[in-house]
């Protein structure tokens, strides 16, 4: 029986008040996807895990929003015509199939544009993708926890990583980041699903793109799977959050290596500390 999706399409007076509301509600249902546009959110939620109760102690009093069912591929047909490719200056092009090849960029990236979170489209992305074009990824053993579609994934092995694990818990993500590590002729690329972060094998760069309270509840896995003078990189992270974060980071010995801004999103990079 084919799966269908409750589409909610909600009023935003403007971009940072809709991510604050994808935020919010990223948090505490169990959504497959989010399409923001001129004045709009859309969330998409499995017709079976859809908790009327729960959204609405979620929204704003005041938030207007409708309420449809869609079957899976039109919510992947309205998906595909809103795609837009992302540019990052002369570092990194991101494209649909669809989409004609794009010249003057050290790195083209081909994603399937399906619910899977991660298209270079939301502050969050964009913000890691900026963050990788300032650091290295040449020969080192980088994870992608939280993977989505995982262009990060296919970035850092596009930039000559050693070795890329590619982490995620959603079936569908895991679905979606398979195709895309294909279509783009990854050979490096191990992925996984796991609703943690694995320990045992050592990592120089962790990339974290995903919500606060995993972030925080993963950060002592973080800090024990680090080289010495390893980077995390993490975003999902609201200006808000930036106290609490930092000071568990800091409980674990890592430094603040850089962070960057975009709306009221962060992006935060920390290094590991060497120890004797």
């Amino acid at each position: 029986m084919e799966e269908k999706y409750i589409e909610i399409t909600c009023e935003v007076e403007s971009s940072e008040q809709g991510e604050m509301l994808i935020a919010r509600l990223n948090e505490g249902i169990e959504a497959e996807g989010f399409e923001e546009g001129e004045g709009f959110v859309k969330v998409y939620i499995p017709e079976t895990k859809y908790n009327e109760a729960v959204f609405y102690q979620l929204m704003q009093p005041d938030t207007r929003y409708s309420i449809s069912v869609v079957k899976n591929e039109n919510w992947n047909a309205i998906w595909e015509n809103s795609f837009e490719p992302v540019i990052v200056e002369n570092f990194v092009a991101v494209r649909a199939n669809f989409h004609k090849s794009i010249k003057n960029v050290a790195y083209e990236i081909i994603i399937t544009p399906k619910m899977s979170f991660g298209t270079g489209h939301h502050a969050t992305t964009g913000l890691m993708l900026e963050s990788l074009q300032q650091n290295n990824c040449a020969g080192k053993k980088v994870a992608d926890f939280g993977t989505g579609t995982g262009i990060l994934a296919i970035l850092a092995e596009k930039m000559n990583a050693e070795k890329v694990l590619a982490i995620d818990y959603d079936d569908w993500s895991i679905e979606n980041a398979s195709e895309n590590i294909k279509r783009n002729r990854c050979r490096k690329i191990q992925l996984i699903k796991e609703d943690h972060f694995p320990g045992g094998e050592k990592w120089d760069i962790i990339l974290a793109n995903i919500n606060l309270h995993v972030i925080l509840a993963n950060m002592q896995s973080f800090h024990q799977t680090l080289n010495n003078n390893g980077l995390l990189i993490i975003s999902g992270i609201l200006q808000e959050d930036r106290t609490e974060v930092e000071s568990l980071a800091f409980s674990q010995s890592f430094l603040t290596h850089n962070v960057q801004q975009k709306n009221n999103w962060l992006c935060m990079a920390f290094k590991k500390e060497a120890t004797v």
